[in-house]
């Protein structure tokens, strides 16, 4: 290619990798998770659930509340009437009339209609905590899927160094051969433990693409858009060493308490809604207004109603009582799911614990494996380079090694999940932020 044309064509690549870098998106734990609350789905459905719940509260209030119309009425009529003494008919002319008026209805008594207005509000609070809920597993999943990505991508590093090892290995082995010090079964065993390196490489990247694909769905983010994701240490502290609160403040700190506590108060109103329906009701009712022949006549007239309504119930099927006796049932099961959720919580949190101190030290385990594996291999080589031994032991320690460096990446990685699941157990995924290394 001519000269003349290789500087359009380097400014043309150039030009394509400075769009790649201004496309990619670079995103860090702290800036997930502040997202995951406007684009989660889960939690824009539940929020829109939460709005209609509001608006069915406003709906039952508005049965406590005056309504007030304003009506106008033109009609125009003809009557028949019949003799009773001879059965002829006698018709009249047609007529005209116009009626405009105001009215209005007020139930002024109503117990019941009270009480089932104020068990929708509390309803309704009910579904603003499941939002508060669902923030928190969303945020936790989120969580899991952003170290989950990290490890995956790390696992790459692993493997990249495991074929480095694996193609030094060979060609050592191809020049002992050639050398004379080393035998053909040398170089194919170190060929094949290269073949095996670049085959789990292979399995990896797609894991890496399955992760990141993952967590752009739980962001909505554009699958085909670049992503790299900041790396987030966590510091390593044992988590025994914290302390559990297991009192009542810590259930306050968890939506599902909040929600089951709320569910639980919604149930008790139900219960003395039903009560009330045994109880006379009082309504009130009138209307105001002007009559004429047409609408556009002078000679308006004065028309009013006015009247009170006094309800009271003596029989009604023993539906009242069908109605209480649910709703009891209800509250029992309201009551039963709230001391369920007491001991499913403090489970949680000594569990998390428990865990997360596990993780912590498998962590220092994982990584004097790593040290011991390094220094095998070391000596491996050692021996092989003398001649005192063949290659299979620089294979058998490269091989513990890959599998030791991955058991600590691995550890780690669980470490990262243990404290994401001990926040929540907590009641707020956010406090992992707090634990980053410095």
């Amino acid at each position: 290619m001519p000269n003349r044309r290789i500087l359009p064509f380097l400014l043309f690549l150039v030009g394509l990798n400075a769009m790649g870098a201004a496309e990619r998106t670079t995103l860090t734990l702290e800036q997930a998770l502040a997202s995951a609350e406007g684009v989660n789905s889960s939690v824009l459905i539940s929020r829109e659930v939460a709005a209609q719940a509001f608006e069915q509260a406003n709906q039952a209030r508005a049965g406590t509340l005056p309504v007030v119309n304003v009506t106008g009425t033109q009609r125009r009529s003809r009557n028949l009437t019949i003799l009773s003494t001879t059965g002829a008919l006698s018709e009249t002319r047609p007529s005209n009339r116009y009626d405009g008026r105001i009215g209005g209805t007020y139930a002024v008594l109503n117990p019941q209609l009270l009480s089932a207005g104020q068990a929708v509000r509390v309803g309704a609070e009910v579904a603003k905590i499941d939002v508060l809920a669902t923030v928190q597993t969303a945020l936790s999943g989120v969580a899991q899927a952003y170290f989950g990505h990290l490890r995956n991508l790390r696992r790459l590093d692993v493997l990249d160094a495991n074929i480095t090892r694996a193609r030094s290995l060979y060609e050592l082995a191809r020049n002992q051969l050639n050398a004379g010090v080393a035998t053909q079964i040398d170089v194919t065993r170190a060929e094949a433990q290269l073949a095996q390196a670049e085959q789990a490489r292979l399995q990896q990247v797609t894991s890496v693409m399955q992760s990141d694909l993952g967590f752009k769905r739980l962001l909505n983010l554009d699958p085909g858009a670049p992503l790299v994701l900041v790396d987030f240490p966590l510091a390593r502290v044992d988590a025994s060493l914290g302390m559990l609160g297991e009192g009542r403040t810590t259930f306050e700190q968890r939506a599902d308490w909040l929600r089951t506590q709320k569910a639980l108060e919604q149930s008790r109103l139900e219960v003395r809604t039903t009560m009330f329906e045994r109880l006379p009701t009082l309504g009130l009712a009138g209307d105001f207004g002007h009559a004429a022949a047409n609408i556009d006549d002078d000679g308006h007239r004065k028309v009013w109603t006015f009247g009170a309504t006094v309800t009271v119930p003596i029989f009604d099927g023993w539906r009242a009582g069908a109605n209480r006796g649910a709703a009891l049932s209800r509250q029992r099961v309201q009551q039963a799911r709230l001391n369920s959720l007491e001991l499913q919580i403090s489970s949680e949190l000594r569990l998390a614990r428990q865990d997360a101190s596990s993780r912590f030290a498998q962590i220092t385990v994982a990584e004097k494996n790593a040290r011991l594996a390094e220094e095998q291999l070391r000596l491996a080589r050692s021996r092989y380079n003398e001649g005192v031994a063949d290659n299979r032991e620089i294979i058998e320690a490269q091989t513990q090694l890959a599998v030791a460096a991955d058991n600590l990446l691995e550890a780690v990685y669980q470490y990262n999940l243990s404290r994401v699941e001990l926040a929540r157990a907590k009641g707020d995924v956010r406090a992992v932020l707090a634990e980053k290394a410095q």
